[in-house]
């Protein structure tokens, strides 16, 4: 073994001398070229061309993401990082050009949360660093060492008999091991033709038949799990124990946190859980929320492996370092707005928007959910400022906040502008009536469109929050009038991956504020790359996830449909909109 190894260096001396004397012949490398953008295979409107052009070769989008994640960093709403968001990106819009760049309130949204510090480690029977996370919203638990329990019971008797006066001070584990399969799949996913084909072919929403029965309700089963975790939550708090630990839903170290649990109000026998008539779900950033335990979240192979410690009758002890605090100075939650202003005398005051969601959540940096939005949006202005472009329309662009918690910056932002959905209040039972006897579900009244003067200035609403992905189309909601609009605007991005035009809607952010009363918003076709099953919501939403030219491409994309469609003599098609 050591003569092959002594051979083997020999020869890699001779072939490294020669090498080097090779390179000692060769000039000097020139820098290596920017990558040359492939170019359309359909003739392109100069403009269009000039986008592309700037969008691709001299891009600024990665330098204001990095900021945005990495300086900056997690953007919980009502929190310090996100304040600081809202004034960094107005700051930035204004030095490129934009007017009236302003940070404004939405509405009332609830306390604000700082994570001061956090550290978990389990120090008896040995030292072992975790994985772990607190959940959002949740009180500190300050500085413990405490004893970890499993409560391992199947009903509230069983509970009771093993665990009281047992509790107190306690880390309490709450869920049973999760098994964890191995990955043969790649965790990373660009969309193929197969699936881009059935978008393109999905039928049109107005076609389907409404759904029957309304929200779906839970099982007996289910309801009765829901009431048994409340008494469990009640329990821990009466007991006095000190944090509460569940197992991760990610695997590989990626641990997926959200908000804190809060103790739900039981719904009144035959009322529904979910829809009309339930009641108001509690959210741990409430002023008024019940107290409710600390709260973390651990890696699963982490959490799995205390289990077994467990299991096994080790005694397990863990330290844990958890600093937090609430903010209530100010109730308000705000987005980030700014304009490019239209230029022809007859259309200036109409509206043409795009936009992202700023707010992430707080154990990675919100770079993939959903900073590359904003960036991509930043990005879309600013190549149309750097161009010197005049569009017809005013172009504003917006940085919501509270879109994890409900779409609530932009749904604020449209009610404030343009109108809302006013449904009228239910009328409460007759006096007299026998409220011991079970009253029928009222049956729901259609809301009426209240609007106000925008809205009939507006024209459409562009949003960008999937992820890293490139662009590959666009949902359009149901709007059959704008399909061959688009056709012709992605045209010139084929050769990029862009060309499906997909009848579906699409759900859960910040376009949706804008469909619902009867505007036209639109959320682009993404490759979804390893967003559900890496980044979303997780530890690993950092800026090294994001992928720059898929970047590139979608604010280039996005300039050139906002731009386009500011120019049109007329504005786009809308759907029916709700009866006023």
């Amino acid at each position: 073994m050591l003569r092959r190894i002594a051979v083997a260096a020999l020869l890699w001396a001779l072939v490294a001398q020669g090498f080097t004397a090779a390179l000692a012949q060769q000039p000097s490398p020139s820098p290596t070229p920017a990558p040359q953008v492939q170019q359309p295979d359909v003739p392109v409107d100069p403009t269009v061309a000039r986008i592309i052009d700037e969008g691709m070769n001299r891009s600024q989008v990665m330098q204001t993401l990095s900021y945005l994640s990495d300086v900056i960093g997690a953007r919980l709403t009502g929190s310090p990082n996100m304040k600081r968001a809202n004034e960094w990106t107005r700051d930035q819009l204004a030095r490129w050009g934009l007017e009236n760049a302003h940070v404004e309130p939405w509405g009332t949204f609830g306390r604000g949360w700082q994570l001061k510090r956090f550290s978990a480690e389990v120090v008896e029977p040995q030292a072992i660093p975790v994985i772990a996370y607190p959940k959002a919203w949740s009180p500190p638990a300050g500085s413990i060492v405490a004893d970890v329990i499993y409560v391992d019971a199947k009903d509230e008797a069983e509970m009771r008999a093993k665990y009281a006066g047992k509790l107190k001070g306690a880390i309490i584990l709450t869920g049973p091991v999760r098994e964890i399969a191995a990955r043969f799949e790649p965790q990373g996913h660009r969309l193929n033709e197969k699936e881009l084909l059935d978008l393109a072919n999905a039928p049109d929403p107005a076609n389907r038949p409404p759904r029957r029965g309304g929200f779906p309700q839970p099982t007996a089963e289910q309801r009765a799990a829901a009431a048994f975790a409340l008494v469990k939550q009640k329990f821990y708090l009466d007991e006095g124990a000190a944090l509460l630990v569940d197992p991760g839903r990610g695997d590989d170290g990626t641990v997926f946190v959200q908000q804190a649990t809060v103790p739900q109000p039981a719904p009144p026998p035959g009322a529904p859980a979910f829809g009309p008539g339930a009641p108001r779900r509690i959210n741990a950033y409430d002023r008024d929320a019940p107290k409710f335990l600390p709260q973390a979240i651990m890696a699963a192979e982490h959490y799995n492996r205390i289990m077994r410690m467990l299991a096994a009758g080790e005694h397990v002890r863990m330290a844990v370092n958890f600093d937090a605090q609430y903010l209530d100075q100010d109730p308000q939650a705000y987005d980030t707005v700014a304009e490019i202003p239209g230029a022809d005398p007859q259309l200036k005051d109409e509206l043409v928007m795009l936009g992202g969601h700023m707010d992430s959540w707080h154990t990675g940096t919100g770079a993939t959910d959903n900073g590359a939005g904003v960036a991509v949006a930043m990005e879309a202005v600013r190549i149309i400022k750097a161009l010197g472009l005049q569009p017809r329309r005013t172009i504003r662009v917006a940085l919501w906040s509270g879109e994890e918690e409900g779409l609530l910056g932009s749904r604020g932002y449209v009610k404030n502008h343009f109108g809302e959905i006013v449904t009228p209040t239910p009328q409460p039972t007759p006096p007299g009536a026998a409220e011991s006897q079970p009253q029928p579900r009222p049956t729901p009244v259609p809301g009426r469109l209240v609007t106000k003067p925008e809205y009939d200035k507006f024209d459409a609403y562009f949003n960008l929050d999937n992820g890293t992905g490139k662009i590959r189309g666009v949902y359009m909601q149901g709007n059959a009038g704008v399909a061959p609009i688009f056709r012709q605007w992605l045209a010139p991005f084929k050769a990029m991956g862009a060309d499906t035009l997909s009848m579906s809607n699409t759900g859960g952010t910040d376009h949706l504020s804008f469909d619902a009363i009867g505007l036209p918003g639109f959320q682009f076709i993404q490759d979804e790359i390893e967003y559900d099953t890496r980044t979303h919501h997780s530890n690993m939403d950092v800026f090294d996830r994001i992928q720059a030219d898929d970047m590139k491409q979608a604010a280039t994309i996005m300039a050139t449909f906002v731009y386009l469609t500011a120019q049109r003599d007329e504005r786009l098609p809308r759907k029916p909109a709700p009866p006023r």
